[in-house]
């Protein structure tokens, strides 16, 4: 026995579940967003964030996966045009669901199931940015220090003539010091033992 769908089930059979799924998802395609019940837009999101997966990997046998279930080529060539290109940096939640209150008729709770097509947020975006930026630098890197490493080597080594002449000149001082207290020293001893 098959294991049936998780959530609760559309319509009478499930011939009429799958149609139903598929001309929701149709209609969100076509219209960017749709106002439906709270019931219908939970099982419709995981189905068209499916479709718009395939959609986003845009070859051919993905397009007629898509079109077994999507009988409408025009929404179809949509989604794989537009919605795909849209969402291409998007990892997922391609769909946004939200509550909008009862129905006044049967006091159904309904919902507006809705695309996101919105870029990436801000800091994701700076983040590719810069993550672009250092791998074009990166060859621009390379290429560089080849040619600035003998002017480098010359530059460090001026800079260490200077610094090992003030460490002698340090060193010579500190010598001359110790010297003169030496010979200090004695002459010190001299005069106290007189």
């Amino acid at each position: 026995m098959p294991t049936p769908t998780k959530g609760p089930r559309l319509g009478g059979g499930p011939a009429h579940e799958r149609l139903m799924l598929a001309n929701l998802a149709s209609s969100l395609f076509e219209h960017k967003r749709i106002t439906t019940t709270v019931t219908k837009a939970k099982r419709l999101k995981p189905y068209a964030e499916r479709l718009v997966t395939f959609a986003k990997r845009g070859d051919l046998a993905s397009r007629r996966r898509v079109l077994g279930l999507i009988s409408n080529k025009g929404i179809v060539h949509e989604l794989f045009t537009d919605i795909a290109q849209a969402v291409e940096n998007r990892e997922g939640g391609y769909t946004r669901i939200t509550k909008i209150g009862n129905r006044k008729g049967d006091n159904a709770p309904m919902a507006v199931i809705e695309l996101v097509l919105e870029p990436v947020s801000a800091k994701q975006a700076v983040v590719a940015e810069a993550t672009q930026a250092a791998a074009k630098a990166a060859p621009a890197a390379e290429e560089a220090p080849a040619e600035e490493a003998p002017a480098a080597e010359e530059a460090a080594a001026t800079e260490e003539a200077p610094a090992a002449e003030e460490a002698a000149t340090e060193e010579a001082a500190e010598v001359s010091a110790d010297a003169e207290e030496a010979a200090e020293a004695p002459a010190a001893e001299e005069k106290d033992a007189k």
